[in-house]
């Protein structure tokens, strides 16, 4: 006997401020389903999982739930008010037997349920708001950005959960490796209609490449029949004016139905200019220490970030990325050690809280009142790259629309915000890009995009995320903080980190064999440290610091000769195949360099100790 649906939308319009969102919309979701909600920033997403909650009524149609089902909705921007604490908001529908549930999800979480509602900050509640709807563990679940201030930790807290609950859920995220694992259909919202497709979000793209494929393929062959019984009209109408009505006809119609049809909407024409050039070492730190209170954030780190390095910080929300990446771009001063920069760095900053971005000042007025963008004596230019724009014109590039020119900031929703604070990076030169959270709220294809631009930006990339596939397709290194003053190099991206995680945590245990291998080099800076005392301070330092730097290099080296492995990588990207070739050279002499000096220096260490 067929279950009935959880949710069933039949026949749904509707229409904002004279534009209409959906027409004739229908959708069903049964129980158990786990779905995909795709779609380009202001398509209609969130107002159509607004529609599936009940908050948003429609112009017409109908909305039912199964008698006797619950639907949750994850708020974005939750209203608390008349609650003390975030766990009194969280817990506020739960029987108090069932108040454990908050505590469980408060952990895993990673959020203060004590917290007072006055001093919490969005991220924590929005925190809060995924705890209440977790636990409450309604029969649909509508999770609309549910990864955006999560760290990774937390992430793989939720994910682990979705996975194991027997409710259905529908998800909008940015985070594809989130909605890889978790998905097995897809609801597509492009131009209002609503595909759907019974496979998860692994195979959307395909899918939409399939469906506009076609979608231009179609459009070409109208065009070509226009274009053909036009001519016919103009050669041969007069002739056969009374017989050939129905035709003159057709042809009208066929005009109108072209014009029906709705154009996608373009990717942001977005553009980096690297500037003049670093030199070859961007940033050195030597031994730098951070505390707070009793908590050390990093304790004795070093680092060297050579130019076109792509290096990602990565670690559970508070445990000080975002004060390392401030120490390494000299804005905060370390406890000991020191910092040195290149030379000609030109930094361009993105901060996770768009604290560039003044809520009450007009896009317009963003844009034209920033004393970099400004162009002398021009109201309606701005300074792009060195170059005049009109300022609408420069917000159309990034897929704002006129009337949006003249509206508050505070209008635009997360992902317009983003691209905005982008606009801003773009406009100006730079050779070093700091991002902090970059991703949150950018839609699939704009990820795209910015990654592609990353790849081919020739100056240097500091990236603080919690996106997997994002940093697995942007960084070369990777700084794992875990807390207690540690934070740990490793070559490459995510999955890079993760599998090379094992080796260094058992390497720690082992007694080292030779300095030749990750092994060895992370063992023999425990041993050094032992054998080293009446060397000078300058040889200890290095003495102890060589193993890792042997460890990243022997990685990076191994990375790239996968890379150059692809025997079509020269055709296809000579660019990219001269840099690989050319890095790969440096980091190979530097590694014969690194070596040498370790095995003379250990062997004067041991010499001197006898």
């Amino acid at each position: 006997m067929a279950r009935a649906p959880l949710l069933q939308l039949s026949d749904i319009s509707l229409t904002f401020g004279g534009d209409p969102i959906f027409s004739d919309l229908s959708l069903v979701v049964q129980p158990g389903d786990r779905v995909a909600l795709v779609g380009r920033n202001g398509s209609g997403k969130s107002t159509l999982m607004k529609v599936m909650a009940g908050l948003v009524e429609p112009d017409q149609g109908t909305r039912v739930v199964s008698p006797g089902k619950t639907v949750g909705y994850m708020e974005q921007d939750p209203t608390m008010e008349g609650f003390a604490t975030l766990g009194e908001f969280a817990a506020s529908q739960l029987d108090p037997a069932e108040e454990y549930r908050i505590e469980m999800a408060a952990e895993g979480l990673s959020f203060d349920a004590d917290r007072p509602v006055a001093t919490a900050s969005g991220g924590e509640r929005r925190r809060a708001a995924l705890a209440k709807l977790m636990a409450e563990a309604p029969e649909l679940m509508l999770l609309d950005e549910p990864t955006n201030h999560l760290d990774i930790t937390a992430i793989a807290w939720l994910e682990q959960q979705l996975r194991d609950t027997r409710a259905g859920f529908i998800l909008i995220s940015h985070d594809r490796a989130f909605l890889r694992a978790l998905t097995r259909a897809t609801l597509w919202v492009d131009r209002g209609c609503v595909r759907r497709q019974e496979k998860g979000f692994e195979d959307f793209e395909a899918w939409r490449d399939k469906v506009w494929e076609d979608e231009d393929m179609a459009r070409h062959k109208l065009n070509r029949k226009i274009a053909e019984e036009a001519r016919w009209a103009v050669e041969g109408i007069s002739a056969r004016r009374k017989r050939n009505q129905g035709r003159v006809r057709a042809l009208q119609d066929l005009r109108a139905e072209r014009s029906l049809q709705i154009n996608r909407q373009g990717t942001a024409a977005m553009a980096l200019d690297s500037g003049p050039q670093t030199g070859r070492k961007v940033i050195e730190a030597r031994g730098i220490s951070k505390s707070f209170g009793a908590g050390d954030i990093v304790r004795d780190f070093d680092l060297t970030v050579m130019r076109r390095d792509r290096v990602a910080f990565v670690g559970p929300n508070g445990v000080g990325k975002t004060t390392l990446l401030k120490m390494l771009m000299k804005q905060t001063d370390p406890d000991a050690g020191e910092v040195k920069h290149g030379t000609n760095l030109i930094p361009a900053v993105f901060d996770q809280a768009r604290a560039q971005l003044d809520p009450d000042m007009t896009l317009w007025d963003s844009l034209t009142g920033d004393p970099d963008m400004r162009v002398s004596g021009k109201a309606d230019q701005i300074l792009v790259r060195g170059q005049p724009k009109h300022v609408v014109g420069y917000l159309k590039e990034f897929l704002f629309d006129e009337r949006q020119a003249r509206a508050p900031v505070r209008s635009l929703s997360g992902g317009e915000k983003a691209r905005l604070l982008l606009a801003k990076l773009m406009a100006r030169e730079s050779n070093v890009l700091v991002l902090d959270e970059p991703t949150n709220d950018l839609d699939i294809e704009t990820l795209d995009l910015l990654q592609e631009l990353l790849d081919s930006y020739d100056g240097t990339v500091l990236l603080v995320s919690h996106d997997r596939d994002f940093l697995d397709r942007v960084a070369t290194t990777t700084i794992a903080m875990e807390g207690n003053g540690q934070a740990t190099v490793y070559a490459g991206g995510w999955t890079d980190y993760i599998a090379q995680r094992p080796a260094r945590e058992a390497a720690a245990k082992t007694v080292p064999k030779s300095s030749g291998t990750t092994q060895g080099a992370a063992d023999a800076k425990v041993g050094a440290r032992k054998t080293a005392a009446k060397l000078s301070f300058k040889e200890k330092h290095r003495l102890e610091t060589l193993p890792d730097e042997i460890a990243r290099l022997e990685a990076e080296i191994a990375k790239l000769e996968t890379l150059l492995a692809d025997a079509d990588l020269f055709r296809r990207e000579p660019d990219k195949f001269q840099k690989a070739t050319e890095a790969l050279g440096a980091r190979q002499a530097a590694l014969s360099t690194a070596e040498e000096d370790w095995l003379a220096l250990a062997e004067k260490a041991e010499t001197m100790g006898q």
